[in-house]
Formats: structure tokens, C-alpha cells, sequence
């Protein structure tokens, strides 16, 4: 039993008048005393790994992408230089696929024979829209809207315009919406009447993806952090 908790626990002893109790208030204050070590380790461990959490994950993400892609070339027996090859190689396709009439006029021929391959074309332009929709000239989530999902509570939820018109599928002044799930890469599209969204003003479509994939933690813990600086 530590020195300090003994002084602390004689100063008390001449309350009582025997022996018989002593032992056990002795015992008892020990066990306190032994669990909150135990609280202040238990708390110190959680920190830690709060902090240290988003770093591994991280670093293990990046390794894995960076792994992966380098063994795409097995025959290469260098680490890394398969990896820096890809890059290399993704790289000038991107620049010469944008940037000269050859290039432009190869591609769209290749994803025109695609698209036309029985069995092969749905995966194809599966895979490019939902590319294309988060990176490129033709992104579609840079429209940040918010949708009145209920009247009465009423009810908001944010999510990007997907279809400003869907008079061409039937539905006249219905727009198409669609609502990440928070904590997730998943989410669902609602069709529902244009008197029903508004414009997100006041951020980016980014920062509404970050709003709304966090589960609006992203956007309070930035504006906490600058009020704070601004007080300091």
C-alpha cells in the first residue's frame, strides 16, 4: 500500500476506539484509492488511442493503395517502382487524353465500342458515372441542397441535386435528390417535388459532403476552433 494513503489513513485511527474496524475502513480506502489509478488509466488509454486512431487508419489505408497498386506489376521486383510506374503511366494518358485531338478521338472511340459491347456496357458506364460524378469537368455532387423530408415535426436533411428536371422519366417539377448516409460511402435518392429543396449558401459542396458524411460534427468542430482562436 502506498506510504501516503498509510499517513492519511493513521490520521483517522483514533476515531476509533478499538481495532476492530480499522482494517476494513483501511481496506476500503485502499480500494478507492486503487480505482481511481484504475479510472485515470483507463481514461489516459481511451485518449491515446483517440488520438492515435485516425493516424493508423490512415497510414494503414495509404499503405494498402499504395501496396496494392505496386503489385500490379509482379514483375517488377523493386518495391515501389511499380508504383511509381502506374502513376507515371495514368498520368500522361490523363494529360494527353484531354489535351490533343488523337488522344480525345482514341478514348471516345474505345468508350464508344464499350458501350456498345453486349454484357460489357453496363459496367462500363456504371463504373465511369460514378466516377465521373465525383471527380472530372462533369462532377455531379456540386449541388448542395436541403430537403424537406417531414412537414409536421418539420424536417430537414442535406444531400446534392442529382436531376434538376425530371420531366424526360415522367415526373414533371420533381427533382432528383441524393442523401449520403452518414459514417458510410452508401446513400439513396429520393425523387420529390422542387418546392421541397433549397441551396445550401453557406458552404461548399465539400463541406456539405464533410457536414453530412461526419453527421455535422465536421462543420461545429471548425467553427469551435475558429471562435476559439478568434477569443485567443
Amino acid at each position: 500500500m502506498p506510504e501516503k494513503l498509510i499517513k492519511i489513513s493513521s490520521k483517522f485511527k483514533h476515531f476509533f476506539p478499538g481495532e476492530t474496524l480499522y482494517p476494513y475502513i483501511l481496506y476500503i480506502m485502499y480500494l478507492c484509492f486503487m480505482r481511481r489509478i484504475a479510472a485515470v488509466l483507463l481514461r489516459s488509454f481511451l485518449q491515446g488511442l483517440l488520438l492515435l486512431s485516425p493516424i493508423a487508419i490512415t497510414g494503414y489505408v495509404l499503405y494498402s493503395v499504395f501496396t496494392g497498386i505496386d503489385n500490379l506489376l509482379p514483375f517488377v521486383r523493386w518495391r515501389g517502382v511499380g508504383f511509381a510506374i502506374i502513376i507515371s503511366v495514368v498520368t500522361i494518358v490523363g494529360y494527353f487524353g484531354t489535351r490533343f485531338f488523337i488522344g480525345k478521338w482514341l478514348f471516345d472511340s474505345f468508350a464508344y465500342l464499350m458501350e456498345h459491347t453486349p454484357g460489357v456496357k453496363y459496367i462500363y458506364s456504371s463504373v465511369r458515372d460514378v466516377i465521373t460524378s465525383f471527380v472530372g469537368d462533369k462532377k455531379r455532387f456540386n449541388k448542395p441542397v436541403w430537403v424537406c423530408t417531414n412537414v409536421n415535426p418539420e424536417m430537414w436533411r442535406i444531400g446534392f441535386m442529382t436531376q434538376a428536371d425530371m420531366t424526360y422519366l415522367g415526373m414533371e417539377k420533381k427533382v432528383a435528390v441524393y442523401l449520403p448516409h452518414a459514417y458510410a460511402i452508401s446513400g439513396w435518392v429520393i425523387i420529390t417535388d422542387r418546392t421541397n429543396v433549397k441551396p445550401v449558401k453557406t458552404m461548399t459542396s465539400g463541406e456539405a459532403m464533410k457536414f453530412a458524411v461526419s453527421g455535422g460534427v465536421t462543420i461545429v468542430e471548425e467553427k469551435e476552433t475558429d471562435e476559439t482562436k478568434d477569443q485567443l
